[in-house]
Formats: C-alpha cells, sequence, structure tokens
C-alpha cells in the first residue's frame, strides 16, 4: 500500500512538473517552472493557465494567469478571493519574487470576420479580475483582497460569479421541500 501511495505522489509530482513547465513564461522560466509545480499540486476550481516570473538581478516578478471560465466546482467572489489568496501565499513560499499579479481572463466571443492574427490583430480574451499583492505587505493583503481594495473586478462578470455559485444553494431547499411534501399524509 505505501509503495502505491507513493508511485500516485510521485505521477502527480511528474504531471505537476510538466504542466508546470508547459504553462511557465517569462525571463526567469526556471523560477516559474519551480512555482508552477507547487500550485499545480492542487486542482484549483479556477485553472491556472499560465506562471510567467520576470526579473532582473535581485528583483522578481510572478504574473499569474487564471482561467475565469469553466471552474471545477461552483465559485463566488468569496470563494474566487480566497483562491486568490491562496495562491499568492504558496508563489511567495515557493520563490523569491517580491510581487505577484493576478488576473482571471474570459474569453471573447469568436467573429469569424474579425483577424486573430498578424498586423491587425484583434484580442481574443479579456480581463475580468487583477490585483497586485507586494510581499512587502506581509499578511495584510488577504484582507485587502477580501475587502476588493486596489483590485479590479468587470461588474458584470462579478456578479454572473456570485448567480453561478447561488445556483445549487436554490436548488436543495427546493428539492428538499417537495421531499416534505410528497412526506405529507404518510404515516
Amino acid at each position: 500500500m505505501l509503495l502505491g501511495a507513493a508511485a500516485i505522489a510521485f505521477a502527480l509530482n511528474s504531471l505537476a512538473g510538466l504542466d508546470a513547465a508547459e504553462r511557465a513564461e517569462g525571463n526567469r522560466k526556471a523560477l516559474a517552472i519551480a512555482v508552477g509545480r507547487v500550485l499545480l499540486r492542487t486542482p484549483w476550481p479556477a485553472q491556472v493557465l499560465k506562471i510567467r516570473v520576470d526579473g532582473v538581478p535581485r528583483h522578481h516578478v510572478a504574473g499569474l494567469l487564471i482561467s475565469g471560465v469553466k471552474f471545477h466546482r461552483a465559485l463566488d467572489p468569496a470563494a474566487f478571493t480566497a483562491e486568490v489568496v491562496a495562491l499568492v501565499e504558496q508563489t511567495f513560499a515557493a520563490s523569491d519574487v517580491e510581487e505577484v499579479d493576478v488576473w482571471a481572463t474570459v474569453p471573447l466571443p469568436y467573429v469569424k470576420q474579425l483577424p486573430v492574427a498578424g498586423e491587425y490583430l484583434r484580442p481574443v480574451d479579456r480581463i475580468v479580475y487583477g490585483a497586485t499583492i507586494l510581499r512587502s505587505e506581509g499578511a495584510t493583503y488577504a484582507a485587502r483582497l477580501q475587502r476588493g481594495d486596489d483590485v479590479y473586478w468587470d461588474p458584470q462578470w462579478r456578479r454572473a460569479l456570485g448567480a453561478r455559485a447561488a445556483v445549487p444553494a436554490r436548488a436543495a431547499p427546493r428539492a428538499a421541500r417537495q421531499g416534505a411534501r410528497a412526506g405529507e399524509g404518510q404515516s
């Protein structure tokens, strides 16, 4: 059994390493891969798409790109913020970066006539969330993000995020009421 658990742990770390190499960018790519190996061990509700680290000799900045669609579980704004806080904590723990920039994007609707390459390149996604966290903030950044201070939220996306997360909560009481009604009059 122990050998099986070790093999599973090795496989997960190997997959995280492969994913990290594929998702790493920047002029400090080795550091981006190291951060990616740590972050990608966790199956996050909002997928981490890219890990970028850029820097000069003693100054490194990490950028984390998160998908704003197709979550692995329902997320409301508070849960999304909690994921961002956890990602930033793990990035700081895994590296010496001084700053972590986090943004989430959603794809733009495809329009057949618009070019997506070449001189007249059109964007293919848009930013719906953005935050910059400095290591020097210490533990205060989590509360700042939860308050929404110095955080960009696309208002429409944020409303939709809350609405999508609320749907299962509304369905559960209705099912419970219907079940109670079905049982009424039975002894």
